[in-house]
């Protein structure tokens, strides 16, 4: 049995901007996983998730075709992983099998709470992971995250794919989107294998070392929100809103540059002053464009991180979800975690997840 794990993560700045082609964000990926399994079968396939149990899925197959029993799922993503990995496989001359796949997701609570971490991503990089070992298809970092980022995409349909990134990635990272127009018509054209071994415009994906003394804190506020529905929110004001909309994108692009600054440079203070700066522009965006990133949940949870002489502000499209907190490790964490609990705001205390160079 094939046994591979993917991270879940977090933004820490950029959000929004980062959709357009060529600007930054700083994502990190977290010890929180997806675990995807696989073995051979000899007569039929089976798809499985311990959080789906009642609608695992059948399949046989139609010459290289996967043929299912039964037709309503909610594998969108692991599907889309599969057909992608699969056409990757049959280009490399991989006669393609049956087997027995396996998803569990540590990403979300057991009773079911969504914390935005990123589940669909992981679940797409975990199951491409396994279906290269099981095809024996070795993919360098840069072409597990293109042949996973055309899945997800495949199904999303938006998005900066910077989820993809860290699952792959692992640690902190400065991620640059790629050019989704340039990729839609290179699909028409070119083979997954092409695909994989060109480069893609603006496409940059970096690893970053936080200060020591940068300690990261997470704070969830007990209410989800869809990431895909609040960034076509944005998209629509974006023809409305033109001026505002491209001010904000050079405004994001030059904090985010000082902020990676910060990090080459393992200066917390900086770090955390372009946190607060992104911040502030976050909230300009949701005020012109109607769109709730801070909820009071979230504005509770960032005044208290900044009462405690940290700084703070939303994770992802947020509107719920987490909010994210860099903090001084000298300061003593204790008086932020009881004013969090005292207002519902509950700590999730994850860690930092580096991906092995193996």
């Amino acid at each position: 049995m094939i046994t591979v794990k993917a991270p879940g993560k977090l933004y820490i700045a950029g959000e929004y901007a980062v959709v357009e082609h060529g600007f930054p964000a700083i994502i990190v990926a977290l010890n929180q996983f997806v675990t995807a399994t696989i073995s051979p079968s000899d007569t039929v396939g089976s798809i499985a998730s311990e959080q789906y149990q009642e609608n695992s899925i059948v399949w046989r197959r139609r010459g290289d075709t996967m043929v299912f029993d039964n037709r309503d799922n909610p594998f969108h993503y692991i599907l889309s992983a599969i057909s992608l990995t699969e056409s990757y496989a049959h280009e490399q001359g991989r006669e393609l099998g049956l087997y027995h796949l396996g998803i569990n997701s540590e990403l979300d609570s057991a009773d079911g709470k969504k914390y935005g971490l990123g589940s669909s991503a992981a679940v797409t990089v975990a199951t491409v992971k396994a279906l290269c070992q099981f095809y024996d298809l070795p993919l360098s970092k840069p072409q597990l995250f293109k042949l996973a980022a055309i899945a997800h995409l495949s199904v999303q349909g938006n998005g900066s794919l910077g989820d993809i990134a860290a699952s792959v990635y692992g640690g902190w990272i400065a991620y640059h989107s790629f050019d989704r127009d340039w990729l839609h018509l290179q699909r028409k054209t070119a083979s997954l294998t092409e695909l994989l071994n060109m480069p893609w415009p603006d496409l940059q994906i970096d690893l970053l070392t936080p200060p020591k003394a940068l300690k990261l804190m997470i704070g969830w506020t007990g209410s989800p929100a869809s990431t895909s529905h609040l960034v076509d929110k944005v998209a629509l004001v974006k023809a409305k809103q033109r001026t505002e909309y491209q001010t904000f994108l050079q405004a994001s692009r030059a904090c985010l540059q000082r902020m990676i600054a910060g990090f080459h440079a393992g200066d917390l203070h900086a770090i955390q002053t372009e946190l607060r700066c992104n911040r502030q522009l976050l909230q300009s965006l949701g005020e012109f464009s109607h769109v709730t990133i801070e909820t009071p949940m979230l504005q509770r949870l960032i005044s208290l991180a900044e009462q405690a002489g940290a700084a703070a502000k939303t994770s992802g499209a947020g509107g719920g979800d987490c909010g994210i907190v860099l903090i001084d490790r000298t300061i003593d964490p204790q008086p932020l975690l009881k004013a969090w609990a005292a207002h519902g705001i509950e700590q999730l205390a994850l860690s930092v997840h580096h991906v092995d160079e193996a």
